[in-house]
Protein backbone atom coordinates (compact mmCIF):
# COMPACT_ATOMS: atom_id res chain seq x y z
CA UNK A 1 0.00 0.00 0.00
CA UNK A 2 1.16 3.66 -1.34
CA UNK A 3 0.29 7.23 -0.55
CA UNK A 4 1.68 9.81 -3.07
CA UNK A 5 1.05 13.37 -1.98
CA UNK A 6 0.24 15.03 -5.47
CA UNK A 7 -0.75 18.37 -3.89
CA UNK A 8 -0.92 20.00 0.39
CA UNK A 9 2.78 19.29 0.38
CA UNK A 10 4.93 21.91 0.87
CA UNK A 11 2.23 24.15 0.64
CA UNK A 12 -1.42 25.13 2.05
CA UNK A 13 -3.16 24.47 -0.93
CA UNK A 14 -4.11 21.97 -3.99
CA UNK A 15 -4.69 19.13 -1.45
CA UNK A 16 -4.49 15.93 -3.17
CA UNK A 17 -3.70 12.80 -1.53
CA UNK A 18 -3.12 9.36 -3.88
CA UNK A 19 -4.26 5.88 -1.91
CA UNK A 20 -2.93 2.79 -3.58
CA UNK A 21 -3.06 -0.59 -2.86
CA UNK A 22 -1.68 -2.93 -5.95
CA UNK A 23 -3.27 -2.01 -9.02
CA UNK A 24 -6.24 0.35 -7.26
CA UNK A 25 -6.10 3.80 -6.59
CA UNK A 26 -8.11 5.86 -4.53
CA UNK A 27 -7.73 10.13 -4.27
CA UNK A 28 -8.66 11.90 -1.10
CA UNK A 29 -9.19 15.43 -2.04
CA UNK A 30 -9.10 17.05 -5.59
CA UNK A 31 -7.79 20.87 -4.63
CA UNK A 32 -6.48 23.60 -7.17
CA UNK A 33 -3.04 25.27 -6.37
CA UNK A 34 -3.57 28.96 -5.42
CA UNK A 35 -1.41 31.77 -4.32
CA UNK A 36 2.11 31.85 -6.14
CA UNK A 37 2.50 31.38 -9.60
CA UNK A 38 4.82 28.95 -9.53
CA UNK A 39 1.98 27.24 -7.60
CA UNK A 40 -0.84 28.02 -10.07
CA UNK A 41 1.02 27.01 -12.87
CA UNK A 42 1.03 23.09 -11.55
CA UNK A 43 -3.25 23.13 -12.58
CA UNK A 44 -2.14 23.39 -15.90
CA UNK A 45 0.46 20.13 -15.82
CA UNK A 46 -1.23 17.22 -16.38
CA UNK A 47 -1.81 14.84 -13.35
CA UNK A 48 0.92 12.78 -12.31
CA UNK A 49 -1.49 10.04 -12.86
CA UNK A 50 -3.74 8.87 -15.39
CA UNK A 51 -7.41 10.39 -13.98
CA UNK A 52 -8.62 7.09 -15.48
CA UNK A 53 -6.94 4.77 -13.35
CA UNK A 54 -8.83 6.34 -10.38
CA UNK A 55 -11.39 4.76 -8.97
CA UNK A 56 -12.82 6.52 -6.01
CA UNK A 57 -12.65 10.19 -5.01
CA UNK A 58 -13.97 11.28 -1.40
CA UNK A 59 -13.65 14.98 -0.27
CA UNK A 60 -12.90 16.30 3.40
CA UNK A 61 -14.83 19.59 2.19
CA UNK A 62 -15.69 21.72 -0.50
CA UNK A 63 -13.06 24.71 -0.11
CA UNK A 64 -11.68 25.01 -3.86
CA UNK A 65 -8.19 24.06 -2.65
CA UNK A 66 -9.45 20.87 -1.70
CA UNK A 67 -12.52 20.29 -4.38
CA UNK A 68 -11.65 22.74 -7.54
CA UNK A 69 -9.37 20.50 -9.65
CA UNK A 70 -12.45 17.93 -10.06
CA UNK A 71 -13.81 19.62 -13.21
CA UNK A 72 -10.61 19.31 -14.81
CA UNK A 73 -10.42 15.66 -13.35
CA UNK A 74 -13.50 14.14 -14.53
CA UNK A 75 -13.48 16.27 -18.11
CA UNK A 76 -9.24 14.27 -18.59
CA UNK A 77 -11.18 10.72 -18.09
CA UNK A 78 -12.41 10.34 -14.31
CA UNK A 79 -15.13 8.10 -14.01
CA UNK A 80 -15.68 7.28 -10.91
CA UNK A 81 -17.70 8.44 -7.80
CA UNK A 82 -16.94 11.32 -5.56
CA UNK A 83 -17.72 10.86 -2.26
CA UNK A 84 -18.54 13.53 0.68
CA UNK A 85 -20.90 14.66 2.91
CA UNK A 86 -24.48 16.14 2.00
CA UNK A 87 -23.36 19.77 3.15
CA UNK A 88 -20.27 19.50 0.93
CA UNK A 89 -22.58 18.30 -2.07
CA UNK A 90 -24.56 21.31 -1.56
CA UNK A 91 -21.68 23.59 -1.17
CA UNK A 92 -19.64 22.05 -4.49
CA UNK A 93 -23.23 22.86 -6.60
CA UNK A 94 -22.78 26.44 -5.85
CA UNK A 95 -18.38 26.75 -5.51
CA UNK A 96 -17.74 24.86 -8.39
CA UNK A 97 -19.40 26.31 -11.60
CA UNK A 98 -18.72 29.83 -9.81
CA UNK A 99 -15.05 28.73 -10.82
CA UNK A 100 -15.65 27.60 -13.91
CA UNK A 101 -17.78 30.87 -15.15
CA UNK A 102 -15.41 33.03 -13.02
CA UNK A 103 -12.42 31.17 -15.02
CA UNK A 104 -13.99 31.76 -18.61
CA UNK A 105 -14.93 35.48 -17.67
CA UNK A 106 -11.28 35.73 -16.09
CA UNK A 107 -9.98 34.57 -19.59
CA UNK A 108 -12.25 36.63 -21.72
CA UNK A 109 -11.69 39.58 -19.73
CA UNK A 110 -7.85 39.44 -20.55
CA UNK A 111 -8.44 38.88 -23.62
CA UNK A 112 -10.59 41.78 -23.98
CA UNK A 113 -8.10 44.20 -22.33
CA UNK A 114 -5.26 42.73 -23.79
CA UNK A 115 -2.91 42.04 -20.13
CA UNK A 116 -2.65 38.37 -20.47
CA UNK A 117 0.37 37.02 -21.82
CA UNK A 118 -0.95 33.78 -23.65
CA UNK A 119 -2.95 34.50 -26.95
CA UNK A 120 -5.30 33.92 -26.15
CA UNK A 121 -5.83 33.48 -22.50
CA UNK A 122 -7.73 30.23 -21.72
CA UNK A 123 -9.76 29.16 -18.70
CA UNK A 124 -8.65 26.15 -16.99
CA UNK A 125 -12.19 24.62 -17.51
CA UNK A 126 -15.25 25.89 -18.58
CA UNK A 127 -19.10 26.14 -16.48
CA UNK A 128 -19.81 23.31 -18.38
CA UNK A 129 -17.02 21.12 -16.88
CA UNK A 130 -18.05 22.17 -13.47
CA UNK A 131 -21.62 21.47 -14.16
CA UNK A 132 -20.84 18.01 -15.83
CA UNK A 133 -18.73 17.26 -12.14
CA UNK A 134 -21.58 17.65 -9.99
CA UNK A 135 -23.11 14.76 -11.38
CA UNK A 136 -20.48 12.63 -10.38
CA UNK A 137 -20.93 13.78 -6.21
CA UNK A 138 -22.60 11.21 -4.17
CA UNK A 139 -23.78 12.09 -0.68
CA UNK A 140 -22.19 10.14 2.38
CA UNK A 141 -23.77 10.51 6.09
CA UNK A 142 -21.03 11.33 8.95
CA UNK A 143 -19.93 8.14 10.78
CA UNK A 144 -21.43 5.85 8.24
CA UNK A 145 -19.13 3.28 6.00
CA UNK A 146 -19.04 3.41 2.30
CA UNK A 147 -17.60 0.38 0.68
CA UNK A 148 -15.49 2.48 -2.44
CA UNK A 149 -13.58 1.00 -5.26
CA UNK A 150 -11.33 -2.25 -5.02
CA UNK A 151 -12.55 -2.70 -1.34
CA UNK A 152 -11.80 0.08 0.90
CA UNK A 153 -14.09 1.50 3.24
CA UNK A 154 -14.49 5.00 4.20
CA UNK A 155 -16.32 6.97 6.83
CA UNK A 156 -16.69 10.66 7.67
CA UNK A 157 -16.12 12.39 10.66
CA UNK A 158 -17.06 15.70 11.67
CA UNK A 159 -13.93 18.59 11.24
CA UNK A 160 -16.10 21.79 12.20
CA UNK A 161 -14.05 24.59 9.49
CA UNK A 162 -17.21 25.18 7.46
CA UNK A 163 -20.64 23.10 6.99
CA UNK A 164 -20.17 19.68 5.59
CA UNK A 165 -16.16 19.82 6.65
CA UNK A 166 -15.06 16.43 7.48
CA UNK A 167 -12.29 14.13 8.81
CA UNK A 168 -11.53 11.05 6.25
CA UNK A 169 -11.07 7.96 8.00
CA UNK A 170 -10.18 5.18 4.58
CA UNK A 171 -9.60 1.68 6.14
CA UNK A 172 -7.85 -0.33 3.21
CA UNK A 173 -5.54 -3.66 2.81
CA UNK A 174 -6.12 -3.72 6.74
CA UNK A 175 -4.60 -0.71 7.24
CA UNK A 176 -6.56 2.58 8.74
CA UNK A 177 -5.40 6.20 7.46
CA UNK A 178 -6.55 9.39 8.80
CA UNK A 179 -6.72 12.25 7.07
CA UNK A 180 -7.74 15.39 8.96
CA UNK A 181 -8.71 18.01 6.37
CA UNK A 182 -8.85 21.03 7.36
CA UNK A 183 -9.87 21.30 11.26
CA UNK A 184 -11.66 23.81 12.89
CA UNK A 185 -11.97 25.69 16.30
CA UNK A 186 -12.64 24.80 19.56
CA UNK A 187 -15.15 27.17 20.90
CA UNK A 188 -16.18 28.49 18.33
CA UNK A 189 -20.28 30.32 18.55
CA UNK A 190 -20.98 28.92 14.79
CA UNK A 191 -18.88 25.64 13.68
CA UNK A 192 -18.84 22.42 15.49
CA UNK A 193 -15.63 20.80 17.06
CA UNK A 194 -13.74 18.75 15.40
CA UNK A 195 -14.47 14.90 16.50
CA UNK A 196 -11.93 13.14 18.53
CA UNK A 197 -10.39 10.36 16.88
CA UNK A 198 -8.51 7.15 18.98
CA UNK A 199 -7.11 5.03 15.94
CA UNK A 200 -5.32 5.30 12.67
CA UNK A 201 -2.01 3.38 11.83
CA UNK A 202 -1.34 6.11 9.85
CA UNK A 203 -2.16 10.06 9.95
CA UNK A 204 -2.05 12.93 7.52
CA UNK A 205 -2.68 15.91 9.64
CA UNK A 206 -3.35 19.72 8.21
CA UNK A 207 -0.51 22.87 9.78
CA UNK A 208 -2.18 25.49 8.23
CA UNK A 209 -1.83 27.45 11.59
CA UNK A 210 1.22 24.69 12.87
CA UNK A 211 3.52 27.75 13.60
CA UNK A 212 1.22 30.57 15.60
CA UNK A 213 -1.69 30.94 18.46
CA UNK A 214 -5.09 32.13 17.50
CA UNK A 215 -5.49 35.99 19.34
CA UNK A 216 -7.90 34.88 22.06
CA UNK A 217 -9.25 38.58 22.52
CA UNK A 218 -12.90 39.18 22.06
CA UNK A 219 -13.40 38.97 17.80
CA UNK A 220 -16.58 40.89 18.25
CA UNK A 221 -15.24 43.68 19.98
CA UNK A 222 -12.25 44.40 17.90
CA UNK A 223 -13.99 43.84 14.54
CA UNK A 224 -16.75 46.86 16.15
CA UNK A 225 -13.57 48.89 16.77
CA UNK A 226 -12.36 48.50 13.45
CA UNK A 227 -15.68 49.61 12.05
CA UNK A 228 -16.68 52.19 14.15
CA UNK A 229 -12.84 54.31 13.55
CA UNK A 230 -13.84 53.54 10.19
CA UNK A 231 -16.91 54.73 9.32
CA UNK A 232 -15.99 57.77 12.04
CA UNK A 233 -13.60 58.99 9.61
CA UNK A 234 -16.65 58.33 6.57
CA UNK A 235 -15.01 55.48 4.87
CA UNK A 236 -16.00 52.03 4.29
CA UNK A 237 -14.63 48.37 5.48
CA UNK A 238 -14.10 45.76 2.85
CA UNK A 239 -13.86 42.94 4.05
CA UNK A 240 -12.55 40.20 1.29
CA UNK A 241 -14.45 36.62 3.03
CA UNK A 242 -14.49 33.23 2.02
CA UNK A 243 -18.04 32.80 0.41
CA UNK A 244 -18.15 29.08 2.14
CA UNK A 245 -17.75 29.66 6.40
CA UNK A 246 -16.21 33.19 6.94
CA UNK A 247 -19.09 35.49 5.37
CA UNK A 248 -21.67 33.36 7.77
CA UNK A 249 -19.67 33.55 10.93
CA UNK A 250 -19.29 37.56 10.10
CA UNK A 251 -23.46 37.93 9.59
CA UNK A 252 -23.21 36.08 13.45
CA UNK A 253 -21.25 38.67 14.61
CA UNK A 254 -22.36 41.39 13.11
CA UNK A 255 -26.42 40.79 14.17
CA UNK A 256 -24.79 40.22 17.59
CA UNK A 257 -22.86 43.45 17.78
CA UNK A 258 -26.08 45.36 16.09
CA UNK A 259 -28.22 43.93 18.73
CA UNK A 260 -26.30 45.27 21.27
CA UNK A 261 -26.57 48.69 19.62
CA UNK A 262 -22.43 48.29 18.75
CA UNK A 263 -23.22 49.69 15.09
CA UNK A 264 -26.82 49.92 15.13
CA UNK A 265 -26.34 52.91 12.63
CA UNK A 266 -24.22 51.17 10.10
CA UNK A 267 -25.40 49.36 6.92
CA UNK A 268 -24.02 46.17 5.95
CA UNK A 269 -23.96 44.49 2.27
CA UNK A 270 -22.79 40.98 1.54
CA UNK A 271 -22.09 41.46 -2.64
CA UNK A 272 -21.29 37.59 -3.67
CA UNK A 273 -23.96 35.79 -4.71
CA UNK A 274 -22.42 32.94 -3.95
CA UNK A 275 -21.73 33.74 -0.44
CA UNK A 276 -25.93 34.52 -0.13
CA UNK A 277 -26.46 30.96 -1.42
CA UNK A 278 -24.24 29.53 0.72
CA UNK A 279 -25.47 31.40 3.92
CA UNK A 280 -28.91 30.00 2.77
CA UNK A 281 -27.86 26.40 3.29
CA UNK A 282 -27.58 27.16 6.83
CA UNK A 283 -31.14 26.28 7.13
CA UNK A 284 -30.72 22.89 4.92
CA UNK A 285 -28.15 21.52 6.98
CA UNK A 286 -28.73 22.65 11.03
CA UNK A 287 -26.87 19.55 12.85
CA UNK A 288 -23.40 21.20 10.73
CA UNK A 289 -23.34 24.04 13.12
CA UNK A 290 -24.44 25.24 16.67
CA UNK A 291 -26.89 28.75 15.48
CA UNK A 292 -30.00 27.97 16.94
CA UNK A 293 -32.78 28.20 13.89
CA UNK A 294 -33.74 31.87 15.12
CA UNK A 295 -29.80 32.75 15.20
CA UNK A 296 -29.42 31.25 12.27
CA UNK A 297 -32.55 33.31 10.65
CA UNK A 298 -31.39 36.65 12.34
CA UNK A 299 -27.69 35.72 10.71
CA UNK A 300 -29.32 35.12 7.04
CA UNK A 301 -31.16 38.40 7.82
CA UNK A 302 -28.16 40.64 8.93
CA UNK A 303 -26.74 41.92 5.46
CA UNK A 304 -28.74 43.57 2.72
CA UNK A 305 -27.69 41.35 -0.51
CA UNK A 306 -26.63 42.28 -3.62
CA UNK A 307 -27.29 40.34 -6.76
CA UNK A 308 -27.15 42.06 -9.64
CA UNK A 309 -24.01 43.30 -11.29
CA UNK A 310 -25.45 47.15 -11.58
CA UNK A 311 -26.42 47.44 -7.94
CA UNK A 312 -22.77 46.64 -7.17
CA UNK A 313 -21.57 48.83 -9.30
CA UNK A 314 -23.36 51.38 -7.92
CA UNK A 315 -22.53 50.30 -4.23
CA UNK A 316 -19.10 50.74 -4.93
CA UNK A 317 -19.72 54.15 -6.30
CA UNK A 318 -21.58 55.12 -2.78
CA UNK A 319 -19.42 57.48 -0.94
CA UNK A 320 -21.47 56.55 2.43
CA UNK A 321 -19.51 54.90 5.09
CA UNK A 322 -20.34 51.27 4.86
CA UNK A 323 -19.44 47.61 5.29
CA UNK A 324 -19.12 45.45 2.13
CA UNK A 325 -18.62 41.66 2.97
CA UNK A 326 -17.84 40.07 -0.62
CA UNK A 327 -15.98 37.25 -2.41
CA UNK A 328 -12.99 36.26 -2.49
CA UNK A 329 -11.06 35.85 1.05
CA UNK A 330 -7.85 35.96 0.02
CA UNK A 331 -8.82 38.59 -2.60
CA UNK A 332 -7.91 36.77 -5.91
CA UNK A 333 -11.22 36.86 -7.46
CA UNK A 334 -14.36 37.77 -7.77
CA UNK A 335 -16.21 41.14 -7.19
CA UNK A 336 -14.41 41.94 -4.59
CA UNK A 337 -11.81 42.74 -6.47
CA UNK A 338 -13.87 45.87 -8.19
CA UNK A 339 -14.48 47.00 -4.70
CA UNK A 340 -10.59 47.24 -3.89
CA UNK A 341 -9.90 49.36 -6.95
CA UNK A 342 -12.03 51.93 -5.06
CA UNK A 343 -11.51 52.26 -1.56
CA UNK A 344 -7.71 50.73 -1.22
CA UNK A 345 -6.65 54.07 -2.47
CA UNK A 346 -8.72 55.54 0.10
CA UNK A 347 -7.12 56.64 3.65
CA UNK A 348 -9.95 56.92 4.89
CA UNK A 349 -11.53 53.15 4.33
CA UNK A 350 -10.01 49.99 5.80
CA UNK A 351 -9.82 46.81 3.77
CA UNK A 352 -10.30 43.80 6.65
CA UNK A 353 -9.57 40.76 6.43
CA UNK A 354 -10.96 37.42 8.43
CA UNK A 355 -8.67 34.43 7.77
CA UNK A 356 -5.70 32.61 6.20
CA UNK A 357 -4.03 34.34 3.33
CA UNK A 358 -1.69 32.12 1.20
CA UNK A 359 1.69 33.48 0.66
CA UNK A 360 1.18 34.66 -3.49
CA UNK A 361 -2.64 36.32 -2.97
CA UNK A 362 -3.32 39.63 -3.20
CA UNK A 363 -4.33 39.27 0.60
CA UNK A 364 -1.00 38.20 2.10
CA UNK A 365 0.58 40.95 0.24
CA UNK A 366 -1.63 43.56 1.75
CA UNK A 367 -1.41 42.28 5.16
CA UNK A 368 2.47 42.40 4.73
CA UNK A 369 2.29 46.06 4.12
CA UNK A 370 2.19 46.33 0.31
CA UNK A 371 2.37 49.51 -1.37
CA UNK A 372 0.32 48.19 -3.98
CA UNK A 373 -1.68 45.77 -6.07
CA UNK A 374 -2.31 44.85 -9.24
CA UNK A 375 -5.69 44.05 -10.33
CA UNK A 376 -6.99 43.45 -13.51
CA UNK A 377 -3.64 44.23 -15.16
CA UNK A 378 -2.54 47.53 -13.69
CA UNK A 379 -1.37 48.56 -9.96
CA UNK A 380 -4.06 50.06 -7.35
CA UNK A 381 -1.78 51.64 -4.83
CA UNK A 382 -3.11 50.71 -1.14
CA UNK A 383 -3.23 53.61 1.04
CA UNK A 384 -6.96 52.26 3.16
CA UNK A 385 -5.86 50.64 6.74
CA UNK A 386 -5.34 47.19 6.28
CA UNK A 387 -6.12 44.88 9.14
CA UNK A 388 -6.16 40.92 9.40
CA UNK A 389 -8.38 39.58 12.47
CA UNK A 390 -6.69 35.72 13.11
CA UNK A 391 -9.17 35.48 15.74
CA UNK A 392 -12.23 35.02 13.05
CA UNK A 393 -10.36 32.38 11.20
CA UNK A 394 -12.16 29.28 10.88
CA UNK A 395 -8.85 27.08 11.08
CA UNK A 396 -7.84 25.40 14.16
CA UNK A 397 -4.61 27.07 15.39
CA UNK A 398 -1.18 24.83 16.46
CA UNK A 399 -1.81 24.39 20.33
CA UNK A 400 -6.04 23.44 18.85
CA UNK A 401 -4.34 20.80 15.95
CA UNK A 402 -2.24 19.19 19.13
CA UNK A 403 -5.44 19.30 20.74
CA UNK A 404 -6.85 17.32 18.22
CA UNK A 405 -3.88 14.83 18.21
CA UNK A 406 -4.27 14.07 22.26
CA UNK A 407 -7.36 12.52 21.45
CA UNK A 408 -5.67 9.44 19.85
CA UNK A 409 -5.65 6.70 22.74
CA UNK A 410 -1.94 5.53 20.82
CA UNK A 411 0.38 7.42 18.28
CA UNK A 412 -0.02 6.79 14.58
CA UNK A 413 2.93 4.80 12.95
CA UNK A 414 3.80 7.20 11.19
CA UNK A 415 1.82 11.06 11.39
CA UNK A 416 2.77 13.36 7.70
CA UNK A 417 2.12 17.03 8.20
CA UNK A 418 0.80 18.45 4.90
CA UNK A 419 -1.11 21.81 3.89
CA UNK A 420 1.01 24.22 5.62
CA UNK A 421 3.84 26.50 4.81
CA UNK A 422 7.46 25.12 4.87
CA UNK A 423 7.72 27.37 8.26
CA UNK A 424 4.40 26.10 9.66
CA UNK A 425 4.74 22.32 8.85
CA UNK A 426 8.10 22.60 10.43
CA UNK A 427 7.30 24.67 13.89
CA UNK A 428 4.42 21.69 14.49
CA UNK A 429 6.30 18.90 13.33
CA UNK A 430 9.09 20.26 16.27
CA UNK A 431 5.68 20.31 18.94
CA UNK A 432 5.01 16.96 17.58
CA UNK A 433 8.14 14.98 18.66
CA UNK A 434 8.67 17.27 21.52
CA UNK A 435 5.38 17.31 23.09
CA UNK A 436 3.79 14.14 22.09
CA UNK A 437 6.78 11.89 21.22
CA UNK A 438 5.11 10.83 18.12
CA UNK A 439 7.20 10.19 14.95
CA UNK A 440 6.80 12.43 12.18
CA UNK A 441 7.55 13.72 8.88
CA UNK A 442 6.49 16.63 6.60
CA UNK A 443 6.88 15.34 2.77
CA UNK A 444 7.80 16.63 -0.21
CA UNK A 445 5.42 17.23 -3.63
CA UNK A 446 4.96 13.89 -5.23
CA UNK A 447 6.43 11.83 -2.75
CA UNK A 448 5.51 8.21 -2.71
CA UNK A 449 5.60 6.84 0.65
CA UNK A 450 5.04 2.89 1.39
CA UNK A 451 2.50 2.28 4.35
CA UNK A 452 2.85 -1.23 6.23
Amino acid sequence: MHLTFLGGAGTVTGSKYLVESGARRILVDCGLFQGLKILRLRNWAPLPVDPATIGSVVLTHAHLDHSGYLPALIRDGYAGRVHCSPATRDLCEILLPDSGFLQEKDAEFANRHGFSKHKPALPLYTLGDAERALERLIPLDFNTDRVLDGGATARLHRAGHILGASIVELAWAGTRVVFSGDLGRYDDPVTVEPTAIHEADYLVVESTYGDRRHDRADPEEALAEIVLRTVKRGGTVVIPAFAVGRTQSLLYHFDRLKRRGRLSNVPVFLDSPMAIDATQLLHRHPEDHRLTPDECRAACAEARYVRDVEDSKALTANPMPKVIISASGMATGGRVLHHLKRYAPDPDSTILFAGYQAAGTRGAAMVDGAESVKIHGEYVPVRAEVANLSALSAHADADEILRWMRGFARPPRMTFITHGEPTASDVLRRRIEEELRWPCKIPESLEKVELA
